[in-house]
């Protein structure tokens, strides 16, 4: 197995929150090497025999568990793939932790396209949160394209938290999630763009079963010359309820669109889509800076407070 270097470890905090090794099971991986593992009697987790990734196996009815997944690299010019796969037992509850920090300070793009795929059994309850980091004073980019696919079964939930706030030059989220009857869906998204940065999230929720819902709610904030795409297709082929928001602050000379997509293919499916992007209020900044704060410091509290 690898070993964790400083500059590992610092961006295991950040996409973790990490500053020891976890409690419970978790797979660390560096620079596209193992770098610890532990399994727990509920939680097992296996290499895949092709090498591509690993498989997670969660026992049904296991409680208050979690099991962190985390990649990082600091290795300027690696590219990799991985596939995960995490299988839930009925009437499970745990948390999931992943994320990627790149850490790029060579001439070579590093790359990490982590595919993760999620198999929930019957009243299990998932809480996922995906952070993604990168920093390097290098010219090669940091370039991260996570794909996530979700299967709930009837009377199952998964929430899931996405982050992207800092130092990703390049990303292109797709997510994809297939609802059984009864069961629930809950995607929160913040992220947030500088520079030349481009990031586009994709998600396509299809509601196959009756009393299904879902609610995809993204927050974010493009600076400088970056470019952003949001787009949400929600699928109601059932009695279900779906909803997709994209709130955006949008500053100095960035893009951003956003593009929902809502279809109805049975007569009870209530579905709904919001969008809405505009410039930091000037009356904002103004009564933060009669607290005594420079309008850098109040824009930035401003942004802050709307991500969080």
């Amino acid at each position: 197995m690898a070993k964790i270097d400083e500059i590992q470890k610092r961006l295991l905090e950040e996409v973790a929150d990490l500053h020891d090794v976890p409690e419970g099971a978790y797979n660390l991986r560096a620079n596209g090497q193992t770098a610890g593992r532990n399994t727990t009697a509920n939680i097992d987790i296996t290499s895949k025999d092709d090498g591509t990734g690993i498989d997670i196996h969660i026992k049904p009815g296991t409680k208050h568990e979690s099991v962190h997944i985390p990649v990082v690299l600091s290795d300027s010019g690696l590219t990799e793939v991985v596939y995960n796969d995490f299988y839930i037992g009925d009437d499970a509850d745990v948390v999931i932790v992943a994320g990627c920090g790149i850490s790029n300070c060579g001439q070579q793009d590093s790359r990490h396209d982590g595919i993760h795929r999620f198999y929930l059994g019957k009243n299990s309850k998932v809480k996922y949160v995906e952070k993604h980091y990168g920093e390097g004073n290098g010219n090669g980019k940091r370039i991260m394209n996570p794909g996530t696919e979700v299967y709930l079964e009837e009377n199952s939930y998964m929430e899931m938290e996405m982050v992207q706030i800092k130092g990703v030059d390049s990303t292109n989220r797709n997510t994809k999630a297939e609802l059984s009857a009864g069961a629930k869906l809950v995607i929160q998204e913040r992220l947030m763009t500088h520079g030349a940065q481009e990031a586009v999230s994709g998600f396509v929720v299809n509601l196959n079963g009756d009393d299904s819902s879902a609610n995809v709610i993204s927050r974010a904030v493009a600076r400088d010359d970056s470019r952003q795409t949001f787009l949400a297709e929600i699928n109601g082929n059932s009695r279900c309820a779906g909803h997709s928001e994209c709130d955006a602050i949008i500053m100095d000379h960035a893009n951003i669109s956003a593009i929902p997509k809502i279809t109805a293919n049975n007569t009870d499916a209530a579905l709904i889509h919001e969008a809405a992007i505009g410039k930091i209020a000037g009356d904002q900044i103004i009564k933060l800076m009669t607290l005594g704060l420079s309008e850098a410091e109040a824009e930035a509290q401003i942004v802050n407070g709307f991500l969080k």
